[in-house]
C-alpha cells in the first residue's frame, strides 16, 4: 500500500493488469453480482436530474424497475446503489444484438444527450473506493468474470492504473494521477 494525498492505494493498482474484453465477458459486471452499482452521494441527484434524458436509451424492463424504485436506491445498510430488474441486472443497462451488455446512461452521454458518463463505480471497475473519515482506500477488485480482461491485459502489457486513466483523473485529478504514475515507476524499478 501507498499513500497519495488523502488516498490509500494498493499495489495492485499498479502491479496488475487489465483490459476490459467486452467480446470475451459481454459486460457481465453489469448484469451479475448481488446489488446494484455503488453510487457517491452527488450521482444520486445527477441521475434523477437526467433520467428524462437517458429513459429513451433504457430497455421497458429497466424503465420499470426506475419508475418501481426510483432512479437509485438505499441497502439495508444505508449504502446508495442503481436499481436492480429483479435482482438482476442493472437497470440501466441495454443489451447490442449479440447480447454484450453496456450502459443505457453511457449511451446517452455518447448520442450528446447527457454530460454524465456513467456512475464513476462502473467508470473506475476493477478499482474500488471505500471512503473512510479521514482516508479513501483505492484497491483492485479481483472476480473471476474479469478473467479475460486480465490476460488481455497482460498480453498486451498495460497496467490497470494506465488501462483506467481517465476515470481515476475524474475521480481523484490531474494531479493525483501524476504522483501516481510517479509511484508507478519506482514501483517497477
Amino acid at each position: 500500500m501507498f499513500q497519495i494525498g488523502k488516498t490509500i492505494v494498493s499495489e495492485d493498482v499498479i502491479e496488475k493488469d487489465f483490459v476490459c474484453n467486452l467480446t470475451a465477458c459481454k459486460g457481465e459486471c453489469c448484469i451479475s453480482g448481488e446489488a446494484g452499482a455503488p453510487l457517491d452521494k452527488d450521482e444520486v441527484a445527477i441521475l434523477k436530474e437526467i433520467y428524462q434524458k437517458v429513459k429513451p436509451f433504457l430497455r421497458k424492463e429497466g424503465i420499470e424497475a426506475i419508475e418501481q424504485q426510483g432512479t437509485s436506491v438505499t441497502t439495508n445498510l444505508g449504502e446508495l446503489e442503481t436499481p436492480l430488474v429483479n435482482n438482476a441486472e442493472c437497470a440501466y443497462v441495454v443489451f447490442r444484438e449479440d447480447k454484450t451488455a453496456l450502459c443505457g446512461i453511457e449511451a446517452a452521454h455518447i448520442a450528446g444527450e447527457v454530460d454524465w458518463k456513467k456512475p464513476i463505480s462502473c467508470h473506475l471497475y476493477p478499482i474500488r473506493v471505500q471512503n473512510y473519515s479521514s482516508f479513501s482506500a483505492v484497491n483492485y477488485h479481483s472476480w473471476s468474470i474479469c478473467d479475460d480482461a486480465c490476460t488481455l491485459g497482460a498480453e498486451l502489457k498495460v497496467p490497470t492504473y494506465k488501462f483506467l486513466k481517465e476515470p481515476l483523473i475524474r475521480k481523484f485529478g490531474e494531479n493525483w494521477y501524476a504522483e501516481l504514475e510517479k509511484v508507478a515507476e519506482n514501483h517497477t524499478k
